[in-house]
């Protein structure tokens, strides 16, 4: 059941000190999408001619994962997606002339293919995310990370998603260089039974509640050798997503896009996603977050202030602990294996300190 209540609270607010220069270019706000409820889910087939995805809006189209600085991919990748009780739906269409895929055995390391990703972070609190990377093939690789690679997280590989629902469908054919084909498209469902194992929120989600997506498409570039598909020697593969991430790191979930779900009534015309509740003290303190891990990694301690980190002046309070440390502005609070959160004081709280520093 969903109840929003709202509470009176007093927040650890950190200001920039007068005098301070202006705060350097924080990360532009995410991507966002209104997710509609469905009340007659779509028939997952791979293709998207069900008439429930009509009334879904398409995401903008996938940009390079390090932002507009850099071209614009090859072929169109974009997104839909949907809700019910059941289940959270998200649907793809990618072009691709030369559709192809190999690998076959479920939980392959799947990017090395081809391959079309989901990220999901309920709580948007970087830590007990959800992965899902699938290829033209149909086979599927479901990971969850109790915290980033970046924090000394470790992937569960054995991680399932039970009553996952997956479908792909094929613009041309696969695995065939002799053709042109025109792409390929999927439907996955993720029951929100087992999206709610470390959701921290309602799942199925509250109309209203927002929560923190990314997609990404991997795309290799190959070239045709004796009648057969070979992976281009010495080229990095593409990464095209949904929400750019400014560096080629899928795995920094601050960044992922913005998805708030709406009831199936919802006016696409008139309703928009609101923006991220205090965008740029999240960004702030996530970057002394970024710059304490690349201290620690090249000179084995952390800063003691923001000066030594080389940082333009951020506002942010940097505080140093028996564990690592904290960093804090505008009541968002991240510690150093990531966790980021909404600090809260209660009036009680408040009152113990302001009596405890006259």
């Amino acid at each position: 059941m969903c109840h929003h209540v709202a509470t009176a609270v007093f927040l650890i607010m950190g200001l920039a000190k007068p005098g301070d220069d202006p705060a350097p270019a924080l990360p532009p706000h995410p991507a966002s999408y209104l997710c509609l409820k469905t009340e007659t889910p779509p028939v997952l087939d791979g293709s998207l001619d069900d008439p429930a995805w009509t009334h879904a809006p398409w995401t903008d189209d996938f940009q390079d994962i390090q932002g507009d600085r850099r071209p614009r991919p090859r072929f169109r990748t974009r997104a839909k997606m949907l809700w019910d009780d059941r289940f959270f739906y998200v649907a793809a269409e990618m072009e691709e002339p030369h559709v192809n895929g190999f690998l076959t055995r479920h939980d392959s390391v799947i990017f090395q293919d081809n391959d079309f990703e989901v990220f999901i972070d309920p709580d948007g609190d970087t830590h007990r995310y959800y992965e899902f990377e699938i290829n033209a093939l149909n086979t599927g690789w479901d990971l969850f990370l109790p915290r980033p690679y970046r924090a000394g997280g470790v992937a569960v590989d054995s991680w399932e998603i039970p009553g996952l629902r997956t479908a792909v469908a094929i613009q041309g054919t696969i695995n065939d260089p002799a053709d042109t084909d025109r792409g390929w498209t999927l439907e996955l469902a993720f029951p929100w039974a087992v999206l709610a194992e470390h959701a921290g929120k309602p799942a199925p989600p509250c109309p209203g509640d927002q929560w923190r997506v990314n997609f990404s498409r991997v795309q290799w570039k190959y070239d045709i050798v004796d009648g057969a598909y070979r992976k281009t020697p010495d080229t990095p593969e593409d990464n095209w997503v949904w929400s750019p991430q400014g560096v080629i790191d899928m795995h920094r979930p601050e960044l992922w896009g913005v998805v708030e779900f709406a009831d199936a009534d919802a006016d696409l015309a008139t309703t928009r996603p609101r923006p991220l509740a205090d965008w740029n003290d999240r960004a702030a303190v996530m970057a002394v977050f970024q710059a304490q891990t690349d201290h620690k990694h090249a000179r084995g301690t952390y800063a003691a202030t923001t000066d030594e980190l080389g940082l333009a002046p951020l506002g942010v309070t940097l505080i140093l602990t028996r564990a690592g440390f904290v960093a804090q502005k505008g009541g968002w609070e991240v510690r150093q294996d990531s966790l980021l959160r909404k600090v809260v004081i209660t009036p009680e709280d408040f009152l113990k300190s302001t009596s405890s520093n006259p």
